[in-house]
């Protein structure tokens, strides 16, 4: 498919020169990824909190954290999970980036942070001490820990002064903070942002939800094994937790100041279906539109992709629906794709998912490598394409497209180009 031109020289480009990740798998770059092309899943028995009669009892937990890696004990104690999480894996960016953004001007560098069910942990302690102790056991930073602390606490521990703010967008956040920070460093409002997000789903009131809604999956007796996108026995996706972000930085930028390049960052495109408040359009048309909308200011041919890294989630709604967008939109190129899903190994991690699987997709191109789909075995019915069965394969990856899709209809598409080595 043909897509409109976009003359290069006259657009600021924008380029990766950092990434931090907290995840179940791993918390080092090289050990991610490590995990990721080997397909080895960080699922395990839940141990967070009693799952008594729920159909799932397992999740990609992080059971290693530490937090007095990242800030004292003090701050520690008074942040939720989820933003613990932010500091830390913002801070590994940082320095990953070889960054100190206080010697950057103030007004030059941000930080965007996306997130969808951050501050449920508060909220949930604030309320069970409200009803059992009166107000004043509530505490005064239940304010302070909902959701958009995020961005502020990692503005402060960074000490990024400019431009602070959260997005939500259910699970296209982070693939839409990404996507934000691209069009402030194009428009020149900045010349680098910390992009990303985290997430802290395993509480009890989303595990329910998610239980009730059907979403993950029950095969209980090998976690592992479980969640199996685009397969024709997948059942649901396996729940994860984590951070992942990004330093985000206009090319001439980081060439004068000799950074190390992962990526460059092409366009991004979002759209909502306007739909139903879980379930995505039978036809696919929120993936189509925001595919389109990323390709017609990505200035490539969409023949030039090589590489999706889907949303994937295992469910029965979502692996037709997307291969379905992904065939409308490329044609008969969709059969020359490869296609994987990277949940099995990291989990989803909901608002922080499409910022893992940037990373991912920055670490394939910089790795020359394409990462499989753990645990596809056999297609299910429409789902027709090369989804990467078996084992990752070596592939010089030109183009890799980054696919993320939220409840409410929210779907969100970014373009990656492999910067020369």
């Amino acid at each position: 498919m043909a897509v409109h031109e976009v003359n290069e020289s006259s657009r600021r480009r924008i380029v990766i020169t950092g990434m931090g990740v907290i995840t179940a798998p791993a918390q080092q770059l090289d050990k991610l990824w490590q995990c990721v092309r080997d397909g080895k899943s960080a699922a395990t028995e839940m141990t967070r909190f009693p799952v008594g009669n729920a159909p799932s009892h397992f999740a990609a937990q992080i059971n290693d954290f530490d937090a007095s890696k990242f800030m004292d004990a003090k701050l520690a104690r008074r942040l939720e999970l989820c933003h613990r999480y932010s500091v830390a894996a913002a801070r590994l960016a940082r320095d990953d980036a070889k960054i100190d953004f206080a010697q950057i001007d103030a007004d030059r560098v941000g930080i965007v942070e996306g997130t969808s069910v951050s501050g449920n942990e508060t909220t949930a302690r604030a309320h069970e001490a409200y009803l059992t102790k009166g107000y004043k056991a509530v505490g005064p930073f239940a304010l302070a820990n909902g959701s958009g602390a995020g961005s502020g606490e990692i503005a402060k521990e960074l000490h990024i002064r400019g431009h602070a703010i959260t997005l939500s967008s259910s699970s296209a956040s982070g693939n839409d903070a990404i996507g934000y920070a691209v069009g402030m460093i194009r428009n020149e409002q900045l010349d680098m942002m910390v992009a990303g997000g985290a997430e802290a789903p395993i509480v009890p009131g989303i595990w329910g939800a998610l239980c009730l809604a059907q979403v993950l999956s029950r095969r209980n007796d090998s976690p592992q094994a479980a969640m199996r996108p685009f397969d024709k026995t997948r059942d649901g996706v396996l729940l994860g937790e984590g951070a992942a972000y990004l330093v985000l930085e206009e090319l001439s930028h980081a060439l004068d100041r000799g950074a190390r390049i992962y990526a460059e960052v092409l366009s991004h495109g979002r759209s909502c279906e306007a739909y139903h408040p879980v379930a995505p359009h039978p036809d696919g048309i929120g993936y189509f539109r925001a595919i389109q909308k990323a390709f017609r200011n990505a200035g490539i041919d969409a023949d030039a992709v090589d590489y999706i890294n889907a949303h994937g989630t295992a469910t029965d709604a979502n692996d037709v629906i997307e291969t379905k967008a992904i065939k409308r939109f490329f044609g008969p190129h969709a059969y020359r794709l490869a296609i994987s899903s990277t949940k099995p190994v990291t989990g989803h991690l909901v608002g922080a998912a499409g910022a893992l699987e940037t990373v991912i997709c920055a670490l394939a191109m910089h790795r020359q490598e394409i990462p499989l789909t753990l645990n596809h075995h056999e297609p299910g019915t429409e789902c027709d394409l090369d989804y990467v069965r078996g084992q990752s394969r070596p592939y010089p990856i030109r183009v890799a497209v980054n696919l993320s899709s939220g409840f409410g209809g929210k779907n969100s598409c970014l373009i990656l180009r492999r910067y020369p080595q």
